[in-house]
Parts: C-alpha cells; structure tokens; sequence
C-alpha cells in the first residue's frame, strides 16, 4: 500500500519563516516554522488521508501488508533559522537505566525536569536540503582549541589550564562541567567579551560564531562550550551522522532528518530549559576529533545511501532525471519524502499511484516490495537499517 501523510509544521522559535515555505512552492505563515515529523512518535505522529495518526493506522491495519505497530525511526524536515540547544543523545542501555530512574523517582513524563521520555537511543543523520547547512558536531582536537584559547589571552586562562592535563577526554569532560555548573560564571563571561574584540586568521569563522551565539544567548555558558566543538559546514546532500554521546547543535539551514523514534535529550547549553550536568557528563563521549562529513554512496538507478552503523534506519536518496523512472527496492516500511520537482511513486504489486511534490510524504508498506519512480525530481527514503548492523544501539 501507499499510504499518503501530511502534518503541520512545529512552530519552535527557532525555526524559520522562509526555508519550508519555499521548498513546499507556497507563501510563508509569518510564524516559525521549525519541523515537520513524518512518524507516528506520538509528540507529533503524521496523519494518513481519513484523519488517523499513523500509529494509530498501523495498529489497525499495519500487520496485514507487514507493516510494524511501530516505527523504528523518525523522519523530520528541519528548517532552523537560529541555533538549536546544543545537545547529547543516551545510548540505548543508558536510556533503559535513566528511564526506570526516572518512573522510580515518580517524575512525570511531560515534566520539564524530565531527561529520559523513553527507553531508547536517539542516533541521528541530517542531511543538508539548503546550498550550505551549518552545524557544531562533536568536540575539536584539543591541540586547536588551546590555540584559540591563546588568541582570546587572559580571559581564557582559567579554562586553558584545564585543558592542560595528559587525558584530553577527561581534560574535557572536567571543562564542561566546570562550565555548565555556575562556578565559572565570571570566566564564561569574560571570554566571550575577549571573543568580541578579537580577530584570528585560523579561527575567524569560530570567532565570528561565538559573537552571533554570544548575542542570540547572553552570558550563556553554552557559548563558551560551543566554541570547543568543531563547526562544521554542509553543502547541499553532504550529511552528518551523530551517535550517542555526541554533542552537537544544528545552526542554520534546511535539511532531511532520519533519527531512532525517540525523544531523549541531555542539553548542554544555548537554552533556557533544564540542564542536568550530572546526567550529561554520564552520558558524554568527550573523546576529541573532527567529525566525518558524509557522502551518499552509489547504488545504480539514480539512488544512493548514507551509511550508518545503526539498525534503527537507513535513509536513501534518489534522483530520477527529466521524464526518467527509477526502480527501488523496498526492504521495509518506508517513508518517501519529495524534496525536488514532480515526482509519481506507484507500487509494485498494488499498482496504486501517487503524485508527491516537495515537502510532500508517503508510507509505503513491505508487502509492495518496489517502488517505481518517474518524472523528475529527488526523493529521500527511510526505511529500517540493516540486521547487522547496531554499533550505534550499545
């Protein structure tokens, strides 16, 4: 079966007015518009054409085409015009752990307080949809950020000496903590002053960040821990992969995001809701280094996969030319999305058609076994991961 979904945009404030506007070929709300989940993850579950959220469809109908009664992914469009918290994901064991915590404790799922909603781990892939999305993935080497920290002079001594030790890990793992906790208030303050009035040939794009983060979130110690994370620079299908433990923050852009159905968050800072630095340490991965930027590989037919170490999903980009077709496989239940031109998907053995444009979106089950593509346009699909695969679920 094909099953079309619709759903409307979250309206965060940090989400842009403009970017979905303008892939989906209509006039702008005037609101922010920041994401739109194609799921059935009950925070914001897609609908199928009667007015049924997706789980709802898939526990009544799913088991007769092989459909799951749930998901094991989350496919989004992310549409941010400002920075996102800066954040980290359990894995899945930490997850089972703080969840049971948490309901011991008697702490309400929709609680601000609350950090574990779930039992699972969040890995996540984006995908830039925008001529270049920008990002904050995982923590710099630290050989650099001393460097910066030089540029920044006496202001940034205090944090410097505890970058200093023979463990970078653990070196930066002490210097968030000391950072998120409060004691270093009169530091955080006084870099990002010493980040307003310098300039640096190595480090201008990280500089020139901070001031922007520093303005948007003032005095915020989370501008100073931005600045100990690699900046990172997609262009458009480039894709950065976040496993559990990773810091990250997503700045600016459009993109395609497919993520384990979970809504598990440790923040680190450029927020104003809860911080648990306790919780966030436990979880960490502080080891430093660059992140990959990843490209999609080639399969034939137009289609292409970014490869991940999770079982969680598999995302697939395919392009079909002016007036071309494309046959693809469909290894599970998938989500369709259009993201370019006019696109017609018809299944396989049902032989039902539909006609998907961008920002437009499709469930299709494991019983059409293919898909066929024509027109012209680019669509991405998420489907389960493979078996094998699950380096990403310990």
């Amino acid at each position: 079966m094909l099953v079309p979904l619709a759903n409307t945009p979250r309206d965060y404030d940090w989400g842009s007015v403009t970017l979905l506007a303008g892939l989906e070929g209509r006039d702008p709300s005037g609101r922010p518009e920041a994401e739109v989940w194609f799921g059935d993850h009950p925070g914001s579950p897609a609908l199928v054409p009667d007015g049924r959220p997706l789980g709802v469809w898939l526990a009544e109908e799913g088991a007769r085409t092989g459909a799951p009664a749930h998901l094991p992914y989350l496919l989004k469009l992310l549409a941010a015009a400002s920075p996102l918290s800066i954040q980290a994901h359990p894995s899945r064991a930490q997850a089972v752990a703080g969840f049971a915590k948490e309901e011991a404790a008697g702490v309400p799922r929709d609680a601000a307080e609350r950090t574990y909603r779930d039992e699972n781990h969040k890995p996540e892939l984006i995908v830039a949809l925008s001529e270049t999305f920008t990002a904050l993935a995982g923590l710099r080497e630290i050989a650099a950020t001393r460097r910066l920290l030089q540029a920044l002079g006496p202001a940034a001594a205090g944090l410097a000496a505890r970058l200093n030790g023979p463990d970078a890990a653990a070196a930066l793992r002490d210097a968030l903590g000391w950072l998120l906790s409060g004691q270093a208030q009169p530091d955080v303050e006084a870099i990002i002053a010493a980040a307003a009035t310098t300039d640096d040939a190595e480090f201008g794009p990280e500089l020139a960040r901070m001031k922007d983060l520093a303005a948007r979130h003032p005095g915020d110690p989370g501008v100073v821990v931005a600045m100990l994370m690699n900046l990172v620079t997609l262009h458009r299908g480039e894709a950065v992969f976040v496993p559990a433990g990773v810091l990250h923050a997503y700045l600016e852009g459009l993109g395609v995001e497919v993520m384990a159905a979970s809504d598990n968050v440790l923040r680190g800072g450029l927020t104003a809701k809860h911080i648990d630095v306790a919780e966030l340490l436990d979880v960490l991965d502080s080891t430093p280094g660059p992140i990959r930027v990843l490209r999609p590989q080639r399969l034939g037919g137009g289609a292409a996969r970014y490869e991940t170490d999770v079982a969680d999903f598999a995302l697939l980009r395919v392009s079909v030319a002016p007036d071309g077709s494309s046959r693809v496989p469909v290894t599970g239940t998938t989500i369709a999305l259009a993201t370019k031109g006019v696109l017609e998907v018809r299944g396989n053995r049902s032989g039902e058609a539909v006609e998907l444009r961008p920002g437009q979106a499709l469930l299709v089950t494991p019983d059409e076994q293919h898909v066929i593509l024509s027109g012209y346009g680019e669509l991405f699909l998420a489907l389960p991961g493979s078996a094998s695969a699950g380096a990403g679920g310990s």
